[in-house]
């Protein structure tokens, strides 16, 4: 069986070197690129393709996680494999809770990259070692792992916003917001904005 790829990235580079990657595979056919996370979505609906290989950043526009929720709500749509550079905590629960089948840094191996693709495209779960220890270290300790939107207000924290930013942006009261920072500075042993940012970057659980 031959495996239908779309590839959906904003750089034209890596692109062409998924292309080269893959088109090595016997089984796989690229029938399709996308340079915008919309472009992806348009594509994906249109039917013809079984796996999407998934970027999370594209500039301005939609994040991948939201393509990837876009996608996957589709029945019968393709599976949804992201290739990613970012492996902090917000991005990986945003991707899986989209709907992803798998998650994948653009470091992997070919090898590896190949077989997450057939995994994915079989119906199964496809997560980077790496990847699939740390959801393993937040189902060991749930109480003090930052929950999704925790982690949603602590990355726009880092970004520089103020919290009736914050509120704005995902549409949660400014009380919300104080109360998501109370509790991430309790969990997080930390007493300022600027100390949450520092332990939650080098923690890994926000993108830097």
């Amino acid at each position: 069986m031959t495996v239908r790829l779309l590839l959906a990235d904003d750089h034209p580079v890596v692109r062409a070197g998924l292309r080269a990657v893959l088109d090595t595979e016997p089984d796989f056919t690229v029938v399709a690129e996308a340079a915008t996370a919309e472009r992806a979505v348009e594509l994906a609906a249109g039917g013809g393709v079984d796996v999407v290989l998934m970027d999370l950043q594209f500039g301005a526009g939609m994040h991948g996680s939201e393509a990837t929720a876009a996608i996957t709500a589709r029945a019968g749509g393709p599976r949804v494999l992201v290739l990613t550079t970012y492996d902090s905590d917000a991005d990986i629960l945003a991707a899986v809770e989209a709907g992803a089948s798998g998650y994948l840094l653009k470091d992997a191996p070919p090898e590896e990259l190949a077989a997450a693709v057939r995994t994915a495209a079989a119906g199964q779960s496809a997560l980077a070692p790496a990847v699939a220890h740390r959801l393993m270290d937040r189902m060991r300790t749930p109480a003090e792992a930052l929950t999704k939107r925790e982690l949603e207000v602590l990355q726009l924290v880092g970004e520089g916003l103020s919290n009736q930013q914050i509120s704005k942006r995902l549409f949660l009261s400014q009380a919300t917001v104080k109360s998501h920072l109370v509790h991430i500075f309790a969990k997080l042993g930390v007493d300022s904005r600027t100390a949450a940012v520092a332990t939650a970057t080098a923690r890994r659980l926000i993108r830097r």
